[in-house]
């Protein structure tokens, strides 16, 4: 546990680091822009969505049970279409300051486990690149491949996804990165 206490400054910069690098491929670069489309008609839905009770969550659409999953007016309800995912958060201006300390407090996670993972596989004074490599595998796995999630059962966009594979691959290799430079010798 002494190691893991010597990796605090790698684990917090490189918070530091992925947070700033993803302020600026989120709000500088271009590529995130088309992430997300305008419902057609959106003030008549929006109206019908106002009159209903809906709470913060996650709705899925045409709804079932998992015995209901088979019965024909279910089939019938998918067939005809719209079939989605709904995410409906608190009404409001989007609280930025909220969700950028979640981020950052989630970057800090990911570097913890990270560091707990890599004091517990690669020795004091191991070379960068092998730290670079331990830590970066982690470090993609934790912020890159949950996202395929959202595209297999969310039905996020294929293109979208992969965006976000990559920046999760961005975000690994930063923190590969400073924990290379930042390794206990």
């Amino acid at each position: 546990m002494a190691f893991l206490a010597a990796l605090w400054l790698p684990i917090l910069l490189s918070a530091v680091i992925v947070f700033v690098a993803s302020s600026i491929m989120h709000m500088v670069l271009p590529y995130h822009r088309n992430d997300y489309s305008q419902l057609p008609d959106e003030d008549k839905i929006l109206a019908v969505l106002r009159s209903s009770p809906l709470k913060r969550g996650l709705y899925v659409f045409p709804f079932c049970t998992h015995k209901d999953m088979k019965s024909p007016a279910l089939i019938e309800k998918q067939k005809q279409g719209p079939v989605g995912f709904l995410t409906i958060v608190p009404s409001g201006p989007p609280a930025m300051p909220k969700f950028l300390i979640q981020w950052f407090v989630y970057c800090l996670v990911i570097g913890f486990f990270v560091a707990y993972l890599a004091a517990h596989t690669v020795a004091p004074g191991t070379h960068y690149l092998a730290v670079f490599r331990v830590v970066g595998t982690a470090a993609f796995l934790a912020y890159g491949l949950g996202n395929l999630s959202n595209g297999i059962w969310k039905g996020q966009e294929w293109s979208v996804t992969i965006k976000e594979v990559i920046d999760g691959l961005i975000y690994g290799l930063l923190t590969a990165g400073t924990f290379g430079w930042l390794w206990p010798r």
